[in-house]
């Protein structure tokens, strides 16, 4: 069994809450999910993480990114996201504590467990997403080198109730939307029609949320890993 990665980092305040907190926070909010088969099988998650590491992500000083007037994919503006990677982790104790928190063995079995997939040789992946006024995304399924996908919300402006991720069925058509609530999630595994994207619509401020996936061994982008020597056994 591989061990996790160990890093050195920079003196400052220690997260509020361990990643022992945000593992027990995280079993417990994954046994209450509210289960969707339609138009395919999706979870709602709600009390993901510990309050304090939520207050924590939202302090992390990372400016949001502009759009450029560009819009409707993530990787147009590759060269301005922010990871959970291993640099950000000795920076900033709320990202160790989470990433230590999801590469742990307690949580990715009962992910698997949970949600019907298999992490086996997968590697953690945590976008910190801040999204502005013009973003949009168009409906695409993660299909491909993704073996799990949660979409965690974190903002809590009022004004973002409406601003959920958009659920398509399998031509594409608009289906429904998630609730947009602050630290509740939209789970689901990738396959043929698993859709979703992000219908433009105004934004006031800045939408937070992390994008928390596990991705196989074909990921070419390793400095995006929060682990890029430790696979998930």
């Amino acid at each position: 069994m591989r061990e996790n990665v160990a890093v050195k980092r920079a003196p400052g305040p220690e997260a509020k809450s361990s990643a022992e907190d945000v593992v027990k926070t995280f079993l417990r909010c994954v046994d209450s999910a509210k289960r969707s088969d339609h138009p395919y099988r999706h979870w709602a998650l709600q009390g993901c993480f510990p309050t304090d590491s939520v207050d924590d992500v939202l302090a992390l000083p990372f400016d949001a990114p502009s759009l450029d007037g560009v819009s409707g994919k993530r990787e147009l503006h590759n060269n301005t996201r922010k990871y959970f990677d291993v640099e950000n982790r000795e920076r900033f104790p709320v990202c160790e504590a989470i990433a230590q928190a999801f590469q742990d063995k307690r949580v990715t079995s009962h992910i698997e467990k949970a949600f019907g997939t298999d992490l086996e040789g997968t590697y953690l992946r945590i976008e910190f997403a801040q999204d502005i006024d013009g973003f949009w995304l168009e409906p695409h399924t993660d299909l491909g080198v993704k073996a799990f996908t949660m979409l965690l919300y974190l903002s809590k402006d009022s004004s973002h109730q409406d601003l959920g991720t958009d659920i398509y069925d399998a031509d594409k058509r608009h289906f429904g939307r998630s609730d947009f609530m602050p630290n509740a999630a939209m789970v689901f595994v990738p396959g043929n029609s698993t859709y979703h994207g992000f219908e433009k619509r105004p934004i006031k401020g800045v939408r937070i949320s992390l994008i928390i996936n596990y991705v196989t061994d074909e990921w070419r982008a390793r400095e995006q890993l929060s682990f890029p020597e430790a696979p998930i056994a």
